[in-house]
């Protein structure tokens, strides 16, 4: 089919590209408000080590997966955007992609929302699952997510904390790719490089601990990027454990929490270098 042959490109050591003419995006942010959505001001981030325009080219969206929870009241979650797929939805998705139109020359589609068990899966390189410590999957979607990410794909994965959910976590995606180790990236990796130099890997706090004058919750004291390997060694699993990404886009509003900005330009310097991997390995 057309769609899994866009992604067995990336096998072939190919990255996907934009159809459209490549252009360079402006150094400038217009605020937009639109009712219902937290769109960020610009917020100043260190400036990138590789130049802007070498990734012209390059196609981008925000997939988010909608799965099932380990909730009884499931008919609740699979429509409600409280549910835990829908997290920080949709003005995190929204503000991510706003700040990766403008600081990269990516052409950067809008959002979406999809099951795994959607044939929209396969136009796709990346995707992303929130809350994992609530995941379920079903029967039929585990050999459609391990196929996914065998013919190249990536899987990005955050906002989940302490033992019990990595306990859980692990469960879920042993039966994707039972015979795959989980490994931890150091920031000698290339990821912390491919575009923002990050020194440390971040720990952003979700807003309720950040109030409470923490980074952590569930006793996820330590951050840890981890990731699963394909037999190249690219990261096709990405595991941002304890830290709350999502939360430092979705509040990226200075204005309204003028504290949290330092989060906000972390989780935005972190998530756009594992996209930028994620495209480009």
């Amino acid at each position: 089919m057309e769609g899994k042959g866009r992604l067995q490109q990336r096998v072939n050591g190919r990255c996907w590209h934009g159809a459209g003419a490549c252009c360079y995006v402006a150094i400038v942010i217009v605020l937009v408000w639109t009712a219902g959505t937290r769109f960020l001001p610009f917020v100043h981030a260190q400036v990138p080590v590789i130049s802007a325009d070498r990734f012209a080219g390059l196609e981008w969206t925000f997939v988010r997966i909608r799965y099932q929870s380990e909730s009884a009241n499931e008919t609740r979650f699979r429509r409600s955007w409280n549910a835990p797929w829908a997290i920080d939805a949709p003005a995190a998705e929204q503000n991510l992609s706003r700040r990766l139109k403008t600081v990269t020359a990516i052409q950067v589609n809008d959002p979406v929302v999809i099951t795994l068990n959607d044939e929209r899966l396969w136009e796709y390189p990346w995707i992303y699952i929130v809350e994992p410590g609530n995941l379920h999957l079903r029967e039929e979607e585990v050999p459609r997510l391990r196929e996914f990410l065998l013919r190249g794909g990536t899987l990005t994965f955050d906002d989940f904390h302490g033992p019990l959910e990595w306990e859980h976590f692990v469960k879920e995606i042993g039966r994707v790719l039972p015979d795959r180790e989980i490994v931890n990236l150091e920031p000698d990796h290339p990821i912390f490089s491919c575009f923002y130099t990050v020194e440390r890997y971040p720990q952003i706090p979700g807003l309720g601990a950040f109030f409470s004058g923490r980074t952590w919750e569930k006793g996820g004291f330590v951050p840890r990027l981890r990731a699963i390997l394909d037999d190249n060694g690219r990261a096709m699993v990405l595991i941002n454990w304890n830290t709350d990404m999502g939360d430092g886009w979705e509040w990226s509003n200075a204005e309204e929490y003028p504290g949290f900005i330092q989060y906000t330009r972390q989780a935005y310097r972190m998530i756009i270098n594992e996209i930028i991997y994620a495209l480009t390995h």
